[in-house]
C-alpha cells in the first residue's frame, strides 16, 4: 500500500511539471505573439495593451479581477483535492467515509457559484453597456472595410466632409523576405485615421465585400464591419499617441496586410490637420463653371506645369534640346487659339493634354505659361472657354487679349506658324513621354530594353508621372532591337469603388503610354490598347495603378 502511495505521489509531481511546462510555454508564446506596444517598438509582453480610454480600463481591470477570482478558485478548490489526495491516503490507515447525501453540501454547490456569476456579471454588463452608449459623440467617422483597406469618411463634427483610404504600406519587399523587417512590419499604412484627444469618437463600420472588424486595443474597441449594415461603437482617447489595431475576421487572402493605425493628435494639432486635409480636398475639386481670377489661376496653373511640362521645358520655362522655351516663344505670347489647340491636341512628342488633364488644368497651366517668366501677356484663359474648344470654338482672346500684332495673325496660321518655329510641342510633354521623346530626338538610346516595363500613376490621375520615362524608354529600345515588334498596353485599377470609373480611369491612363509611346517613335499600329483589368487586392497598392507594356505574343 505503501508503494503505492509514494507511485501515485510520483504521478501527481509528473502531471504537476508538465502543467507548469505548458503554461510557460503558452506565456512565453502569448508574449511573442501580441507584438507591438501601443506607438512603440515591438516588445513582448503577456497582458493587455495598457488602456488609453476609460472603456479600455474597465476592460482592462474587468480582465484582472477576473484573472484573480479564477486564480483563487483554481488555487482553492485543487489546493483542497490535492490535500485530502495527500493527507488521506489508504497508505496511512485511512478509511474512505460512507455517505449518500448531503442536503447542506448541495446548498453550498449551488450558492456559492451562483454568487460568483452575480459578482462576475455586475461589472461585465456594467462595461457592455456603456460600450454601446454612442449617444454624444464629437465627431462621427464611418469606417468601410474592403479587400484589403480601410475607408474613412468624417460624416459630423470637426473634419465634416473629409474622407480618404487607409492602405498598407509596409513595402512588399519586406512581405516577401527581400530586406529585413522593420518595428512596424505590417503595421504601417500611408493614411492613419487622425482624431482630437478627449473628444468622444463615434465610429460607425460598414462593409464594401465581405466582413471585416476593426479593432484597436488600446481603445477597447473592436466591432464589426458588414455589408449591407450598419454597427456602431465609440472611443474617447485620453492620451495623444500613435496606436495600431488590425483586422480580426478572416476576410480572405490579404487580410494580414489590412492594419489599423489611429494618431491622436491634441486640439490645435488636430484642428490643422482638418485645415491641411479641407486644403487638399478644395484644390483637387475643380470647378469647371466657376470664373477664375489671374492669381487664382496661376497658383493652380504652377502645380500643373511642374508636374507635366517642366520635366521638358524646365522650371524656367527655358527649354532644353528638342524641347523649345517657353519664355518668349511665339505661341505663349501669339494667338491665344493656337495656344490652347497645342495642348488640348499635341503635336510632335508632346501629347494629346486635353485626353489627360481636366478644363480647369488646362485653363490654368495657359493661364500660367503666359503670364510667367517674360511673358506678360495678360491674358486669362477660363475653364469654359477650353470646354468650348473642345467642342471646335477656340477662343479668339482671354479676357485679356495678348498684343495687337500677334492677335492680328490668324488662329490657324499662328499655330503653323509656331509649331514650325518650333519643330515640337511647347506647353509641356508631361514626365515620361517628354523625356522618352527627347531620348529619342536626341539619338540617345538606353541599354534597358527589357519587358514588361510598368508606369506606375499616382493615385486618381491618369497623368504621366516623371519617372515613367525609364518604362518608354525601355519600350523604345525594345522597338528598335525588334523593329517588327507590337505591343499591348495593360492597365490595371482598383476594385473598390465606382467600376466604371475605374474602369474610364485605367483606359486614359493606357491612352497616355500609348501617346508616349508614339512620341517616342513607336508607330501607332504597333501598339495594341487591351482592355483594363482589374487588381482585387494586395498589400501593395501601388500595383492597382499601373500600366503594363508587353511585347505581343
Amino acid at each position: 500500500m505503501e508503494n503505492m502511495g509514494k507511485e501515485a505521489m510520483k504521478t501527481i509531481k509528473r502531471t504537476l511539471s508538465g502543467v507548469l511546462a505548458s503554461c510557460g510555454l503558452l506565456f512565453a508564446g502569448a508574449a511573442q505573439a501580441v507584438g507591438d506596444s501601443p506607438g512603440g517598438p515591438r516588445v513582448n509582453q503577456i497582458n493587455l495593451q495598457p488602456p488609453v480610454t476609460k472603456i479600455a480600463e474597465q476592460l482592462y481591470n474587468l480582465h484582472t479581477t477576473m484573472l484573480i477570482l479564477c486564480t483563487v478558485i483554481f488555487v482553492g478548490v485543487f489546493g483542497v483535492m490535492f490535500y485530502s489526495i495527500f493527507a488521506h491516503r489508504k497508505s496511512k490507515g485511512h478509511q474512505a467515509a460512507h455517505f449518500h447525501e448531503s442536503t447542506t453540501v448541495e446548498i453550498l454547490w449551488t450558492v456559492v457559484p451562483f454568487v460568483i456569476v452575480v459578482l462576475m456579471a455586475l461589472p461585465a454588463t456594467k462595461a457592455v453597456v456603456a460600450m454601446k452608449d454612442t449617444s454624444n459623440a464629437d465627431i462621427t467617422i464611418k469606417v468601410t472595410g474592403y479587400q484589403w483597406k480601410w475607408g474613412y469618411d468624417y460624416v459630423k463634427g470637426q473634419g465634416e466632409g473629409i474622407s480618404y483610404l487607409s492602405t498598407l504600406s509596409t513595402p512588399r519587399e519586406e512581405v516577401n523576405g527581400q530586406m529585413p523587417i522593420s518595428d512596424t512590419y505590417l503595421q504601417e499604412v500611408d493614411n492613419p485615421l487622425v482624431v482630437p484627444v478627449d473628444k468622444k469618437i463615434r465610429i460607425i463600420t460598414t462593409a464594401n465585400d465581405v466582413v471585416h472588424s476593426w479593432y484597436v486595443p488600446a481603445f477597447g474597441v473592436k466591432q464589426d464591419a458588414i455589408p449591407g449594415f450598419v454597427r456602431d461603437t465609440w472611443f474617447k482617447a485620453i492620451k495623444t499617441g500613435t496606436y495600431r489595431g488590425f483586422c480580426t475576421e478572416l476576410c480572405g487572402k490579404e487580410h494580414a496586410f489590412m492594419p489599423v493605425v489611429v494618431e491622436v493628435l491634441s486640439q490645435d494639432d488636430y484642428a490643422k490637420w482638418v485645415e491641411t486635409q479641407k486644403a487638399k480636398m478644395a484644390s483637387a475639386a475643380d470647378d469647371p463653371n466657376k470664373t477664375y481670377t489671374l492669381a487664382e489661376l496661376k497658383e493652380r496653373g504652377e502645380k500643373v506645369y511642374m508636374s507635366n511640362c517642366a520635366v521638358c521645358h524646365q522650371p524656367t520655362g527655358k527649354g532644353a534640346g528638342a524641347f523649345p522655351a517657353l519664355d518668349g516663344s511665339k505661341v505663349a505670347n501669339g494667338p491665344i487659339g493656337a495656344h490652347v489647340s497645342l495642348v488640348l491636341h499635341g503635336k510632335n512628342a508632346m501629347p494629346t493634354w486635353g485626353a489627360v488633364l481636366n478644363d480647369v488644368e488646362i485653363a490654368s497651366v495657359i493661364t500660367f505659361e503666359r503670364n510667367s517668366w517674360g511673358n506678360h501677356t495678360g491674358d486669362i484663359l477660363q475653364p469654359r472657354q477650353v470646354t468650348d474648344a473642345r467642342n471646335g470654338k477656340l477662343p479668339e482672346g482671354g479676357d485679356h487679349t495678348a498684343d495687337a500684332g500677334a492677335a492680328g495673325a490668324g488662329t490657324a496660321a499662328a499655330a503653323s506658324g509656331a509649331e514650325a518655329a518650333s519643330g515640337a510641342a511647347v506647353s509641356g510633354s508631361g514626365g515620361a513621354s517628354g523625356a522618352s521623346g527627347a531620348v529619342a530626338a536626341s539619338g540617345a538610346v538606353q541599354t534597358n530594353a527589357s519587358l514588361p516595363a510598368s508606369v506606375y500613376f499616382d493615385i486618381g490621375k491618369s497623368t504621366l508621372p516623371a519617372d515613367a520615362k525609364d518604362a518608354i524608354a525601355a519600350a523604345a529600345d525594345y522597338a528598335k532591337a525588334h523593329p517588327e515588334a507590337k505591343f499591348t498596353l495593360s492597365g490595371y485599377t482598383d476594385a473598390s469603388g465606382n467600376a466604371h470609373a475605374n474602369e474610364e480611369l485605367a483606359k486614359h491612363r493606357a491612352q497616355a503610354v500609348r501617346d508616349a509611346l508614339k512620341a517616342a517613335g513607336i508607330a501607332d499600329d504597333h501598339i495594341i490598347l487591351k482592355k483594363p483589368e482589374t487588381v482585387t487586392g494586395g498589400g501593395n497598392a501601388k500595383e492597382a495603378r499601373r500600366v503594363e507594356i508587353n511585347a505581343a505574343a
